[in-house]
């Protein structure tokens, strides 16, 4: 293993030490970077180098998220067609609104698919019928509520490469959340609502920081960070450049699956390396992915074998991501920082 403190040759793609310090991120985003260092088998001023370089470069970044479930609000997968001419600014306004944590243009920069929050179905109405854009350049807006997630977010992509040995991997990641389905959401306070929104910046932030934005000692944050992530309500999420892993095609998947298959197709697609997210949802088109791929043609395989081997799959629509506008954090939309970018 490299103890050089130096990326891959040509500070191009990530090299197996980079991949290994993502998924360890991606297992304990807040880790002391002498237990990773120890489980990689480097010393901690190289994991601390390789990280605030790609931090610093934008090409890797841990963030505190919040998980909308244990929370009690309600997902919603918002398509949102436009004009050409409109779309840019449409995305960038979706963007801005703290109720959306995905937006990005898909189908050759007509159409802008989004991730819109609400506080819970009580105040959906008001989400898609009040707030989304109305502007004679929106022609058509669908939306369909995320019923069931398959994977993303922690077990997102990062966690299906394998980087880690599962030995490895036992001995970084911490103890499942203890969720009660039965229990009541996860309330929040106001200083939880800053912190999470310090921790949406950036998810090692000192407990100094956080004290100072919340209020609280850096005792009563430590306790309070551990209590959300126990309930689930906290997780630690990494935002990478996807070029960085060699990915060079994004494509989001709408699929109809037969209501009898439905769980399987979804369990099976939370398999695929190439998944990044998958969920079920309402509406006609019920299984929706976001994939990863090398290249066009890497996507044509991935589309003729795996996803067509999927059970119960009756119809699929697919549209190539063109630009990134917001990702898990709050990216500037419309920066080169948020293009390249994945869910």
């Amino acid at each position: 293993m490299k103890t050089d403190g130096k990326p891959g040759a040509g500070g191009g793609g990530f090299d197996a030490l980079d991949r290994r310090l993502a998924h360890a991120l991606q297992l304990d985003g807040r880790a002391p970077f002498s237990r990773i260092a120890e489980v990689l088998g480097v010393s901690d001023q190289t994991v601390a180098r390789r990280y605030g370089r790609h931090r610093s470069s934008g090409a890797l970044k841990v963030l505190g998220v919040s998980d909308a479930r244990a929370l009690g609000e309600v997902e919603w997968m918002v398509r949102v067609q436009c004009a050409p001419e409109a779309a840019v600014t449409v995305a960038e306004a979706l963007a801005r609104r703290p109720d959306t944590s995905w937006v990005c243009l898909l189908s050759g920069g007509t159409e802008i698919a989004a991730v819109c929050r609400a506080a819970s179905s009580d105040h959906s109405d008001a989400l898609l019928l009040e707030k989304l854009p109305r502007t004679p350049n929106v022609v058509g807006v669908t939306a369909h509520c995320l019923l069931h997630e398959f994977c993303g977010g922690p077990q997102g992509l990062i966690s299906k490469s394998g980087a880690l040995t599962d030995e490895e991997a036992a001995r970084l990641g911490p103890p499942p959340p203890d969720v009660d389905p039965a229990a009541e959401p996860v309330a929040l306070g106001d200083a939880d609502r800053r912190l999470f929104a310090a921790l949406a910046r950036d998810g090692r932030a000192p407990l100094a920081e956080l004290a100072a934005v919340t209020g609280w000692s850096p005792t009563t944050v430590r306790r309070r960070l551990a209590a959300l992530r126990a309930t689930g309500a906290l997780y630690y999420d990494v935002d990478y450049d996807l070029r960085k892993f060699g990915y060079g095609v994004m494509a989001a998947l709408w699929m109809s699956v037969a209501p009898a298959e439905l769980a399987a197709a979804g369990a099976a697609l939370a398999e695929h390396p190439e998944v990044a997210f998958a969920g079920a949802t309402t509406g006609p088109n019920n299984l929706f992915a976001s994939v990863l791929c090398r290249d066009v043609q890497a996507l044509y395989t991935y589309l003729t074998t795996r996803v067509a081997a999927l059970p119960g799959v009756r119809t699929m629509e697919s549209a190539p991501r063109i630009r990134q506008i917001k990702g898990p954090g709050p990216l500037v939309a419309g920066s080169s920082a948020a293009r390249g970018r994945r869910r």
